[in-house]
């Protein structure tokens, strides 16, 4: 039997895990003087509520290699003979190194696929592979198929403030202050697991117009169905509003989900994040 496990920002609820049979392991928190469990003991509405009440920004750590090894044995004890790992992608958490070292140890074969994604992107992946485990695929075939939509996929995003982003150092103080002087909303995107920009607008319509042409470019190099997730941290009327703007552009898609983003990534991004993971199935 084998068994899924994944970490706490794949995002998907636990009404979704319980359906998919899939553990999930938490990443932390460090917020207001404690360390809490992502989306067990907090989430993103408590960092925004408290940041805004005066707050320091939150920090964020991976799992331990025990809280992995703790995963492993639990599905062990549930009858597992084998266990696949999906987890954020390693540029951005020491997550799936966490997940390697309890794998050495562990007492039934682990496989571990980085998703070079974060949110939606690892909860896509989490999905198919569950779907594929159904069907009675087997592991390394599904490892070899989740490498190959991940290949497949592209997350582009807008976020609110540069505040978050500065404070982690993915942008200078200076380009922080000049954004929210200018009212630029960077798009950002992941590349081979990495957080990059890939455009600026001034402007929340403009980004959203800009994001609506990088996803029909996405859809016309990757010929086949194109399914949507989309994202936010406290506005689902924004991520709602892009995918309006998406479909009003005549761009044919398969509506995924709509993920709230959890509070280990609202840490780094802040509020007033929004956008879209773009997921190409050969046809």
């Amino acid at each position: 039997m084998l068994a899924i496990v994944t970490d706490s920002t794949c995002d998907l609820n636990p009404a979704e895990l319980a359906a998919l049979d899939v553990h999930r392991v938490p990443l932390y928190v460090a917020f207001q003087g404690k360390t809490h469990k992502d989306w067990v003991e907090i989430a993103p509405k408590d960092i925004i509520a408290g940041v805004q009440a005066g707050a320091d920004l939150p920090s964020t750590s991976q799992p331990s290699p025990e809280d992995f090894a703790a995963a492993y044995r639990s599905a062990k004890e549930q009858g597992a003979t084998e266990i696949l790992v999906v987890t954020i992608s390693g540029e951005l958490s020491g997550t799936f190194q966490s997940a390697n070292l309890a794998a050495k140890e562990a007492s039934v074969p682990v496989s571990i696929v980085d998703s070079r994604g974060a949110s939606a992107g690892v909860g896509w992946l989490v999905r198919q592979a569950a779907e594929l485990r159904a069907a009675g695929t087997a592991v390394a075939d599904i490892v070899a198929k989740l490498n190959a939509l991940k290949a497949d996929q592209i997350v582009l995003f807008s976020v609110g403030t540069l505040e978050y982003l500065q404070k982690g150092g993915r942008v200078s103080r200076i380009s922080a202050l000049l954004g929210g002087m200018l009212n630029i909303r960077p798009i950002l995107t992941l590349d081979d697991g990495k957080i990059v920009p890939a455009a600026k607008a001034r402007g929340t319509k403009k980004a959203i117009a800009e994001i609506v042409d990088r996803v029909r470019a996405h859809a016309a190099a990757h010929p086949g169905k194109l399914v949507l997730d989309f994202l936010h941290i406290q506005d689902e009327t924004a991520a709602q509003t892009l995918r309006q703007a998406i479909k009003d552009a005549g761009i044919d898609f398969q509506d995924g989900q709509v993920y709230e983003i959890g509070a280990v990534i609202a840490a780094h991004v802040g509020p007033g994040t929004f956008g879209v993971y773009a997921h190409a199935i050969a046809a």
